[in-house]
């Protein structure tokens, strides 16, 4: 009688130390602790843990920002998921740009796991200033803000479409954007985030704007990648806002085992409607951003997609 005690106990010990062993542990490195993409981390954490029952754990951390991601792929190991646009991983794997004399061997490792929201660029103008274009634009106050992605690629459209001379540029913080348009301090703002964003929500609910779209040729001028925000997203809106984005991807590497990656990706998928329902950028997402991977996508990723019948290219493969 005690030795089968002894052995059943010794059989539930081994059953809670498998059981314990089974738990997958992942790093989600994201973005500021104040940005969306920060707020867009905690809700896959939780859509991980809670679709899972708790066998995928994620710890999302704070991040200064996708270069910053991208380098510390040399240091981590394989529970390492970071999100950065797809054109940093080149640059990282080429050594150009902010990793001329930074290159490592552990770049070539990086592969794509799903696409998560676009940064979509917003140039906002106020229903009262009357601007539909960009030529509109013209002698009207604008706030970039400071430092972001938005204000530096805002900035290089206005000198693109031959605005830049004629527009002054408003030294207030993005933060105060609202209140700056709501009491006539500027004529609109630039920001740009994943949509719908929540500042033009508020803007377009409290003031009334208007959301500029490009043209096909300001699109191609400006070399990023065209996305169209429906019609009805933000009040007032009753048509269509084409706009141009910087595609995010969530990456890890080949560190990662295949049966992690399998399941990160899966879960991601079958999640992501769930999520949608607590923040409408998720709605965004589709098979449709699977070509903004332009890189390859980690074999355990890809064997998910197969068997859901995505579309890959030879590339991503």
């Amino acid at each position: 009688m005690k030795f089968r005690y002894l052995t059943a106990a010794a059989a539930m010990a081994a059953l809670s130390a498998l059981s314990a062993t089974a738990e997958t542990r992942v790093t989600y490195k994201s973005a500021k602790s104040t940005s969306s993409y920060y707020q867009m981390a905690v809700q896959i954490a939780e859509a991980m843990e809670n679709a899972s029952d708790g066998e995928i754990s994620v710890t999302v951390e704070e991040s200064q920002g996708s270069v910053q991601n991208v380098m510390e792929v040399r240091a981590r190991g394989g529970d390492y998921v970071f999100t950065t646009p797809p054109v940093l991983v080149k640059l990282a794997k080429d050594g150009k740009a902010m990793f001329d004399g930074k290159g490592d061997p552990a770049f070539d490792g990086i592969r794509a796991l799903f696409p998560i929201p676009s940064l979509t660029m917003h140039f906002v103008m106020s229903a009262d200033s009357g601007a539909a274009s960009f030529e509109d634009l013209k002698g009207k106050t604008i706030l970039l803000g400071k430092g972001s992605f938005g204000a530096r690629e805002g900035e290089k459209y206005l000198e693109l479409f031959g605005v830049k001379d004629e527009v002054s540029i408003a030294d207030v913080e993005l933060s105060n954007a609202v209140p700056a348009l709501k009491n006539g301090q500027i004529d609109g703002f630039v920001t740009a985030g994943s949509w719908p964003a929540p500042n033009v929500v508020e803007a377009a609910a409290s003031t009334g704007v208007n959301v500029l779209s490009l043209t096909e040729a300001q699109i191609e001028e400006t070399g990023r990648t065209k996305l169209v925000i429906p019609a009805g997203t933000y009040a007032g809106q009753d048509a269509d806002i084409v706009t141009t984005s910087l595609p995010v991807v969530a990456y890890t590497t080949t560190k990662m085992d295949d049966e992690t990656a399998y399941s990160l990706t899966k879960t991601y998928w079958d999640q992501k409607s769930n999520m949608a329902e607590g923040a409408k950028w998720w709605a965004g997402v589709d098979e449709g951003l699977m070509s903004n991977i332009t890189g390859q996508i980690h074999p355990g990723a890809v064997r998910y997609y197969e068997e859901a019948g995505f579309d890959l290219t030879d590339a991503q493969k």
